[in-house]
């Protein structure tokens, strides 16, 4: 039992007895032996790479450059400007980067940044004449409506693209991880309360509503949804906690002997199924169209908010076997809270599930992302993602590079998260642990 509780604390590190291998080197081995899913994680690397450092390839500013002896580093020193550790100097804010004399100076691959406007090449193709100094500034993917640089636009909606899709599935990951992490553990039974315990928690849960949500709803409209939104739940959690604390209290003062198992898996599924019986995007946009501001974070905090109950459903699925486990009661017998046995030991041998629930989560969050920049909703106007340039493609039927290039970059950023998903599924399988 020992050794068993062991492999347990340790992150199900098991052992294969004909090859001595981990678990995740088989894991490692298997996915590789999926080709599509192993080019697809290198496209994804491509990605990645493309949105860290999107700034240094599309931007109006040099990368580096020389003026009257001075070396600067233009695109670095705007990370501290948009920061506030630094200022512009008045040179830099009254001239256009390229009306300056440069002794050395050395642009992006594509000189233009993603708002950036050039009045003379508006609405070009590719192929179209324009009208630039040099080669050196075509617009290779052609200009929008307004004269906006598509390339720049592109790299621009990739760095959209996967921030909103992974920050979005890490905020549906840590629902999911709390909602089926206490569904699955604790179940029906295991969290014993009294009557009154119960009555003050309703109690705390109404005032937290009222104080956390009710009355603070012009700051959650009006105000970043990033900030608002975790002020509310920390009102709610503290209203709750203080009801639930004040019924301790009394039961120290004079104890109840009657109690009985508080049904949380039944609870948590309930509302899992009326989470799943409202259409995500219906839900997304209702909410979207009362918040007065438009903003890249809400729509992530809100993908996220609507997106957990297939991870909590995969959580509690893989604790309700994991529970039941030898080092889990090896754990129990050892005088460990449930938290602590939860936190540090079930669920570390759960996650292997939710990688693949995350892969295609993010593939769907990215299909959502473009789904309402297409409608013009949630998105800032100023910002660039590949859903707004199919949009302006749709009052521009002629204009067929701004759909066509949108809409492959969204068609193969989707397809590379499904492959990815497709991948894990084969890799994690559970009889490669034979």
């Amino acid at each position: 039992m020992n050794k068993e509780f062991q492999q347990g604390t340790m992150g199900a590190v098991i052992q294969s007895s004909d090859t001595g291998q981990s678990y995740w080197t088989l894991v490692k081995r298997q996915f590789r032996k999926n080709r599509l899913a192993v080019w697809a994680t290198r496209f994804l690397g491509i990605l990645i790479f493309i949105a860290v450092f999107g700034d240094f390839i599309a931007g109006d500013k040099p990368i580096y450059c020389k003026i009257d002896g001075e070396t600067y580093f233009p695109v670095l020193k705007q990370y501290a400007v948009d920061m506030g550790w630094s200022t512009w100097s008045s040179e830099f804010v009254r001239k256009s980067w390229r009306e300056h004399n440069y002794e050395a100076v050395t642009f992006p691959l594509i000189p233009y940044g993603a708002g950036q406007l050039d009045l003379d090449n508006v609405l070009k193709s590719p192929f179209d004449n324009q009208k630039i100094e040099s080669t050196r500034w075509r617009h290779w993917l052609g200009t929008d409506k307004i004269g906006r640089d598509v390339a720049a636009g592109m790299v621009r909606g990739t760095r959209v693209a996967l921030v909103i899709g992974i920050v979005a599935m890490g905020i549906a990951t840590f629902i999911g991880l709390i909602f089926g992490g206490v569904a699955g553990y604790f179940g029906d039974s295991r969290v014993r309360i009294s009557w009154l315990e119960l009555l003050f928690g309703l109690i705390g849960i109404l005032l937290g509503v009222f104080y956390g949500f009710i009355v603070r709803n012009y700051a959650l409209t009006e105000g970043s949804l990033v900030w608002e939104l975790p002020k509310s739940i920390v009102i709610f959690g503290v209203c709750v906690l203080l009801c639930i604390s004040l019924a301790k209290l009394i039961h120290l003062w004079r104890p109840s002997r009657s109690k009985f198992g508080l049904p949380l898996d039944i609870l948590i599924m309930r509302l899992i199924e009326i989470m799943n019986s409202i259409p995500g995007l219906i839900f997304l946009l209702a909410i979207l169209a009362v918040i007065d501001q438009p903003s890249i974070i809400n729509v992530m905090v809100i993908i996220g908010l609507i997106s957990w109950t297939g991870i909590a459903r995969f959580v509690r699925a893989e604790l309700l076997r994991v529970r039941s486990l030898d080092y889990i009661e090896a754990a129990r017998s050892l005088g460990l809270g449930d938290f602590r046995i939860m936190i540090r030991h079930a669920l570390p041998n759960a996650l292997t599930p939710i990688l693949i629930s995350i892969a295609f989560g993010i593939a769907g969050a990215i299909l959502v992302e473009a789904f309402i920049s297409f409608l013009g909703v949630g998105i800032p106007p100023e910002e660039i993602t590949w859903g707004k340039l199919l949009n302006i493609s749709r009052n521009n039927i002629n204009a067929w590079w701004l759909a066509v290039f949108p809409g492959i970059a969204i068609f193969l950023t989707v397809t590379i998260f499904n492959l990815i998903g497709e991948g894990l599924t084969d890799a994690l399988n559970p009889k490669i642990k034979q």
